[in-house]
């Protein structure tokens, strides 16, 4: 590296128009790449002010070559890189909140946008209300002025600026969640109250909460990505990030006073309801990708590419779609989604997109009751099967045991990994161990944990995982 130069910017800075919480790669691949290509096409001063909640490490790669950065797009055969340069500065929350602060509050903005992932938003999966004990929030509340939390400083900044006669700015969810522009609306809405109910009715009848529906698969960079940019490129990016040549991104056009970029010359649609697209995407692809990112993880493969290239594993995904995903989703208009499942088979079989079964795996307890357990739900009410997704769940679950098949720990990282262990090892055997950890309502509703259509297929599931281990019970249960 040292004989290496690092990317610098070739282009002026856009003036910004958006402040981005949550610079991780998603963003990075995805909706700063439609915006730099909206601006180039359209103008507008829309460069991206990215804050980190959390880590320095956004600002630390990408303020020494002035925000820009490279995306490499991932082809089955080929590849192409692209310099990105929309972001105008990265700053670091915990390091100076006023300087988050005043940035969203400056009128320029008229957007934030947000990629923070399910626990970000500080609220109870199973029940979609504010954790008002989370710590977060509760320092939020009393420390207005220096917030933690994504929603602690949409409320402070929507609040200044409610003070000084400001417009509010669009708060636009990019997070996988259902209706996440309705959730984000409710998680602010539901603080402002506890601050000031005059601020949560101005919230409520003044801003703007789009859902969307976005969707590219975004490995995590690593060192070896690096490298290989050094090699084509001849610079040094430590903030390169990989993706898959699909991408698609589906809004409904709410945003305060109509101001945003001309995303849909990018290719994003503009719709009235984002509903069905996503639920195709969050139970068709979101679903499954849990589902192997669990059973494969515990049968030894690394990447979900390795995962769907075992037969056993190919055939038990197309059952899952066939009988117990696609019977729940009702197709947006254009969409056939027995190809737009064939099309993801080929994207998840993609061998240039090393996307780590134990990445996918993260924070299960806040995903699993959008993306598997209203299936599950469903699916019981109709009174069809859930063999499979008993499977998936019953993966979870042993996952979050913390132990793989071989008697290794497994690095679990989730919000509630601490409480997840404790209640798999206060189970003596494989059905106690299934028992206390649906008896989890921060996860699992009570109605559903309870019902023995549901309750039974998933404790059997956990207990046939623990007798033969998951490829065999993908290949007793799944195979042709």
């Amino acid at each position: 590296m040292t004989d290496t130069p690092r990317l610098a910017r070739r282009s002026p800075k856009i003036k910004p128009g958006i402040v981005h919480l949550g610079p991780g790669a998603f963003f990075k691949a995805f909706s700063a790449i439609y915006t730099q290509e909206a601006v180039e096409q359209k103008g507008g001063d829309w460069g991206v002010i990215a804050v980190s909640l959390r880590s320095p490490t956004a600002r630390d790669q990408l303020k020494p070559q002035e925000g820009v950065y490279t995306a490499v797009s991932l082809g089955p055969s080929e590849s192409n890189s692209t310099v990105i340069g929309i972001i105008s500065d990265v700053l670091v929350a915990p390091e100076d909140p006023s300087a988050v602060i005043d940035a969203m509050v400056d009128p320029a903005i008229r957007i934030v946008s947000l990629t923070i992932t399910e626990k970000g938003y500080c609220y109870e999966p199973s029940t979609g209300q504010l954790k008002l004990d989370h710590p977060d929030i509760i320092h939020d509340i009393a420390n207005r002025e220096a917030p933690r939390s994504a929603p602690g400083y949409i409320v402070e900044a929507l609040s200044r600026r409610r003070g000084l006669g400001h417009r509010p700015f669009t708060v636009l969810s990019c997070d996988n969640i259902p209706s996440n522009g309705k959730l984000a609306k409710k998680i602010v809405v539901s603080l402002a109250a506890k601050i000031d109910p005059n601020l949560a009715r101005w919230i409520e009848d003044e801003v703007s909460f789009p859902s969307t529906m976005v969707d590219r698969i975004t490995p995590a960079t690593t060192e070896a990505d690096i490298e290989r940019v050094t090699n084509d490129e001849g610079y040094y990016d430590p903030a390169c990030v990989f993706h898959e040549p699909f991408r698609q991104w589906v809004i409904e056009d709410e945003f305060v006073d109509g101001a945003r970029p001309h995303w849909n010359v990018s290719g994003a649609q503009f719709v009235s309801s984002v509903e069905d697209h996503e639920a195709m995407k969050l139970r068709c692809l979101n679903g499954t990708h849990s589902s192997l990112a669990y059973l494969g993880y515990l049968a030894g493969f690394e990447t979900i590419s390795e995962t769907v290239s075992d037969p056993d594993f190919a055939n038990y995904l197309g059952q899952l779609w066939r009988d117990e995903i696609v019977p729940t989703v009702k197709p947006p208009q254009g969409e056939d989604l027995s190809s737009y499942c064939a099309a993801l088979l080929e994207r998840y079989q993609n061998p240039s997109i090393r996307h780590r079964t134990w990445q996918i795996a993260m924070d299960g307890s806040q995903k699993l009751p959008q993306r598997l357990l209203g299936v599950a739900q469903e699916s019981i009410d109709a009174k069809r099967p859930i063999s499979s997704i008993a499977l998936a769940i019953a993966g979870w679950m042993h996952y979050v045991g913390g132990v793989d098949e071989d008697g290794q720990k497994i690095d679990v990282r989730d919000p509630l990994a601490d409480a997840l262990r404790a209640a798999s090892d206060a189970g003596v055997s494989a059905t106690q161990k299934a028992e206390n950890l649906l008896s989890l309502d921060a996860v699992f509703d009570a109605k559903l944990a309870n019902d023995d259509r549901f309750r039974v297929p998933v404790i059997s599931a956990y207990c046939q995982l623990a007798d033969v281990g998951a490829h065999s019970s993908i290949m007793d249960g799944f195979a042709k």
